[in-house]
């Protein structure tokens, strides 16, 4: 059969997008979902996202990795299908939907290119040694970085998502080096496997991680540069507690297309 996709980037971190709202499509195929992103022999993405009705809500983002498997929340993938629906028009300008780590809202530019999520709150940040751990929707590990435009981002990074404390379950591990008005970050993903442009919820917990790193408190607006452009996160903590935690940035239509699937 003919599968009818779009392809979409939030700052580099690109993803397949489709319009499952007939619920045509059987996406709980791994081999499937693999050979679509695989970016020799496929259309090559970080991910694909089905769009899918919802009794209670404007619509659900359901959500694979590169290698196949369900995954936990990716912001700048919500970014995109955000984007996605207004172009489907399934919403207008404000949305309510259904991802796998709860109920997301999220405001979109009359242009339809710039889309802004609120994320989960996130009330615990861990050490583990100098670095910072916490969850944003998924898991991350942050840690300040020198000269972090030379780093072997993959080659640490692998290391640490692949060690005896994260091997099980895996790890995003982001590296965070200041810069004169914010911050630039480089991520590895797991399920990707590999350093990404952009990862949504990454740069949101280098935001929350580097706030308590400075003991800031009160409103606090974050701009990050990654790889593939620019983001920006505001959020309010009270010292225990971040909430209205908003991650902004560009969500791009690239091409639409029909490729051929046999699985």
């Amino acid at each position: 059969m003919k599968l009818h996709f779009y392809k979409y980037q939030g700052a580099g971190n690109d993803f397949i997008l489709v319009d499952n709202r007939e619920n045509t499509v059987n996406h709980h195929n791994p081999k499937l979902i693999t050979a679509l992103c695989d970016r020799r022999f496929g259309i090559g993405a970080d991910g694909m996202m089905f769009l899918q009705n919802h009794t209670d809500y404007d619509f659900e983002m359901v959500y694979y990795n590169a290698d196949g498997q369900p995954s936990s929340m990716c912001g700048n993938g919500g970014r995109c299908i955000v984007a996605f629906a207004k172009f489907l028009g399934v919403i207008k300008n404000e949305t309510n939907f259904l991802a796998v780590d709860g109920p997301h809202y999220a405001k979109i530019s009359a242009e339809g290119d710039w889309v802004s999520l609120q994320m989960i709150d996130v009330d615990a940040i861990t050490r583990d040694a100098e670095a910072y751990v916490l969850n944003t929707g998924s898991p991350h590990y942050v840690k300040i970085a020198d000269d972090l435009k030379h780093k072997n981002v993959y080659q640490e990074g692998y290391a640490i998502r692949n060690n005896a404390t994260y091997r099980a379950k895996g790890i995003n591990v982001n590296f965070v080096e200041p810069t004169d008005n914010g911050y630039f970050v480089r991520t590895f993903e797991r399920g990707v496997e590999d350093e990404t442009y952009a990862c949504g919820t990454g740069v949101t917990a280098v935001a929350l991680a580097m706030a308590q790193h400075n003991n800031q408190t009160g409103h606090i607006s974050t701009p990050i540069k990654v790889l593939g452009g620019d983001l920006n996160i505001h959020f309010n903590y009270d010292g225990r507690l971040f909430t209205d935690i908003f991650l902004e940035g560009p969500a791009v239509q690239v091409f639409e297309g029909n490729v051929e699937i046999n699985f």
